[in-house]
């Protein structure tokens, strides 16, 4: 498992609204059986509900998503099945999103 990749998200009760989860769990981080994951939003969903640098809108799979950085979680890591896609260019945003939910700045 590699930090930023994304995966599908395996619940169906949240998928419609959420349908990716990206891994942001550094891969130093590996014997433990949970990785941290945060849920990927359509952005049709949550228009209302954006912040730009807590909740950055992300372009994946020709789908406009918000990453919903406050919904930030840990999910037994044999959930998520093989990868689909990695948003390892999108590196800077979902730190400075983790940063702000922290310090704020």
């Amino acid at each position: 498992m590699a930090q930023f990749d994304v995966y599908k998200n395996p619940s169906s009760s949240t998928k419609k609204l959420y349908p990716y989860l990206v891994d942001i769990q550094n891969p130093l981080i590996s014997e433990i059986a949970t990785r941290i994951v945060i849920p990927l939003g359509r952005l049709s969903h949550f228009k209302n509900q954006i912040m730009k640098i807590l909740t950055p809108e992300i372009d994946f799979n020709n789908d406009k998503l918000v990453l919903l950085t406050p919904q930030v979680a840990a999910m037994p890591a044999n959930l998520l099945k093989a990868p689909i896609g990695s948003l390892s260019h999108y590196r800077h945003e979902i730190i400075s999103s983790l940063d702000f939910a922290i310090t704020g700045v």
